[in-house]
Order: C-alpha cells, then structure tokens, then sequence
C-alpha cells in the first residue's frame, strides 16, 4: 500500500507540473490584453506599460512561469488583476459553495441512481425497469440548463417550494443553506443518476447470472441479503468509478447550474476571470480542479480495496 501510494503521489505531482505548463500557455494565448482589461480603453500608452511591467507580462515566458510555480509552492496564487485580492481569498471564499453543490448533486445521484439501478436490474421486463429506463433517457436528453429554468419556473415560482436563487452561508442558518441548496443539487445531480443508474443496472444484471449469486439463492440466503451482499457490492465496482470521475466533472461543470440559480461559487468566478483576462484567477481555478481530479482518482483506486478486500490496491488480485 505505502509503496502504490508513493508512486501514485509522484504520478499526481508530475501531472499537476505538466497541466500547470498547459494552463500557463493556454492562458496566454487568450486574445485580448489584461492590461487593457484592467485599465480601460482609453488608457496611454504610457499606462499600459507600466501595468504590465508591474504584472511581469514583459518577462519572457519562462521567467513568467519560473515565477508562477514558485508562487505556487510557497502557497500563494498572486493577486486577482480585476479586484486587486489574493487569488487565494476569492477560492476559498467560492470553492466551499461549489463543493457543498456538487456534493448535494452527488448525493442525489448516488441516491437515485444506484436505487433506480437495482430496481430495474432485480425487475427486468416489468413496468419498473421501463420507468427507470424512461427517467434515463429524459435525464440524459434534456439539458441542465433547460432542466434549471423549468425546476425555477414550476417548482420555485409556481408552487413556491424552493427559492429560486440565492446562497445562504452554512455558518449563518444551516436549514436556509440546505433550502437554497436542494434544487440546484437536483439539477445538478440529474444527468450524472442517470449514467450511475444505467452503470448499477449493467453490473446488477451482470452479477445476478454469476456463479455465487446462484449458489447463495440455492442455499436459502434470503433475498435481500443476496442483493446487498453480493450482488451489489460487487457491482459498486464500475460505480465507484463513474462517480469518482464524475465528482471532478461536477467541481468543474457546475457553471451553468450557478449561473441559473445565483450562486457565487467557483463557476461565477471563472467566467469573471476569463472574460477580464484575469491570469492570476483563472490558472489557479484550473490547478485546483486539475488537483480535484488526481486526488479524486486517487482516492477511487484505494476504495476499491475497502468495496472488495480481494483487490489489492497495487493492481494484483489474492
């Protein structure tokens, strides 16, 4: 174990090195000029000038990068261009929004998509399966962003169950957090419990034909005991690996859901940082996704051990 983790926290180093060259040039082969941005159209020559000498945007690219990594490992991401704040100050003031989103939106789809996946597995060929399979096929063709307006406009101001935008922080009123929070998560989580619904059908319909399951029916185990004992647990295999990749695609994708509903989260902060050219924010937003990702991964190649002790983290099987 100590040894696979080792070499999997040299792998995620190495990554994150090469993803912060590729986000420092991507970045800068953005058009527009973030000087300009910050000093308005009608500034001298003389002006603009001097704002990038200050942000180092005259040094060559090496020098500019040399200094972004240091920074970086020292823990500072620079200071914000349109608002003059630490880089730090604006992600730890928007992360925790989305990562409360994409957790709600997690929740929901582990809730309903594992649930709705053992359903249809244990009832093929009967009305179950049929609705699951029709929940999947509207989830997966309606976009989130059409699914938002239409929860806002029939279930926060048709029927006033939900608010329809606003953020609550958790430490001022935890059940008005939580309130504001639910249709968004719904949202959110809709798309991703239907690939884990069809995910859990496909490994429950899989498991219930092996061997052991048959055996474990033909000594008496009671049913549900063979569903969750067996059948289950082996299939959470493919699962735990849909929703871990899924959660990085959540932190990173929740962008249309915040805009819909009003939350100032990690998504609001990019999209404001992109369009004013705003280099500090927006390199520190994709180093902390792409940093979401490989520990995400990571922690995904360790669970599998706990779901099934007879797969060992190192990649062999006892």
């Amino acid at each position: 174990m100590a040894r696979y983790l080792g070499i999997r926290a040299l792998q995620s180093v190495v990554t994150l090195v090469l993803s912060s060259i590729v986000v420092f040039l991507g970045v800068r082969a953005l058009p527009g000029d973030p000087a300009r941005a910050l000093a308005g159209e009608e500034a001298t020559p003389e002006t603009l000038a001097a704002i990038r000498a200050d942000l180092g945007l005259d040094d060559p690219l090496p020098q500019q990068y040399l200094a972004f990594l240091g920074q970086v490992l020292r823990g500072d991401l620079g200071t914000s261009v349109r608002t003059g704040q630490p880089v730090t100050e604006l992600v730890a003031a928007t992360l925790p929004v989305t990562l409360w989103l994409s957790l709600g939106a997690l929740l929901v789809a582990i809730v309903v998509g594992i649930g709705a996946g053992v359903v249809a597995a244990v009832h093929r060929g009967r009305w179950p399966e049929w609705v699951a399979n029709g929940f999947t096929l509207v989830a997966l063709s309606v976009p989130s962003f059409w699914l938002g307006i239409l929860a806002i406009l029939y279930l926060a101001v048709g029927l006033g169950w939900f608010p329809a935008s606003g953020f609550v922080p958790l430490r001022e009123d935890p059940l008005r957090w939580a309130y504001h929070l639910v249709l968004p998560s719904l949202v959110l989580g809709t798309a991703l419990a239907a690939v884990v619904m069809r995910q859990t059908r496909a490994s429950m319909i899989t498991a219930l034909s092996t061997d052991y399951v048959r055996t474990a029916r033909a000594k008496g185990m009671p049913r549900g005991k063979v569903l969750t004992r067996f059948a289950l647990r082996n299939s959470l295999i493919v699962v735990v690996t849909i929703v871990g990749l899924q959660l990085g695609g959540l932190i990173s994708g929740a962008v249309v859901t915040e805009r819909i509903f009003g939350l100032p989260g990690f998504g609001k902060l990019t999209l404001d940082s992109v369009f004013t050219r705003d280099y500090p924010v927006v390199q520190a937003v994709v180093i902390v996704v792409t940093a979401a990702y490989v520990l995400i991964n990571l922690a995904v190649d360790v669970l599998y051990s706990v779901i099934n002790p007879r797969i060992r983290v190192g990649g062999s099987q006892a």
